[in-house]
């Protein structure tokens, strides 16, 4: 008995630790909440700036609403995409899961090239963040969001590298969700950057 007591292997920690689910989906609710706050003085600021034009281009010289109407589209279909490869992820299908991140990937590729394209567009044009205050709000929220949604594109790939690796084990099920909440937020804040900033900038 001694000698089993001296050669067994201390262990200091436990080899399978579970991470507490509901911590977890709390912690990420804390988070969209705070990125909430950012995201409403921003809107705010551009509520304030949005009129002061420094004797340049008003929103109806600069934007192509057709242009920003596709790029909404974009987003809009991954959020639709995302919805898909969370129903595959309920069928734990694994393949399918990966498959569907992917398009949502794309999407978010596409709507990132478009604005991408349109800053350059207005750069181009002589209307960059220090023409106006209206302009300097305007790229500060678009390219706010536009950040994000490079982070939440960084994550889909991170995670269809995770689901490939390790499966749809609970610790992915649970990161999907968290990005599937992130996700669709930000598909929220567009619809506002859409309407408060394109469509009441262009026609009010």
């Amino acid at each position: 008995m001694t000698n089993a007591t001296q050669t067994e292997a201390p262990q200091f920690y436990l080899e399978e630790e579970h991470h507490p689910e509901g911590s977890t989906m709390l912690g990420f609710w804390i988070y969209l909440m705070s990125d909430c706050l950012i995201f409403a003085v921003l809107f705010a600021t551009h509520g304030v700036l949005g009129r002061n034009y420094a004797a340049g281009p008003s929103p109806a010289d600069l934007f192509d609403l057709s242009l920003v109407a596709i790029n909404t589209a974009m987003l809009l279909f991954s959020s639709i995409t995302y919805g898909f490869a969370m129903l595959q992820m309920e069928r734990n299908a694994k393949m399918e899961t990966i498959f569907w991140l992917g398009v949502t990937a794309v999407f978010g590729l596409a709507f990132l090239g478009l604005e991408l394209y349109e800053f350059y567009h207005l750069i181009q044009e002589g209307a960059g963040p220090t023409r106006s205050a209206f302009l300097s709000s305007f790229f500060t929220l678009v390219g706010t969001h536009g950040l994000h949604v490079t982070f939440g594109i960084i994550w889909i790939v991170t995670m269809m590298v995770q689901v490939r690796m390790h499966g749809l084990i609970p610790e992915n099920r649970r990161r999907l969700m968290c990005l599937s909440m992130f996700w669709h937020f930000l598909d929220v804040i567009w619809i506002g950057v859409f309407s408060f900033v394109y469509l009441i900038g262009v026609i009010g």
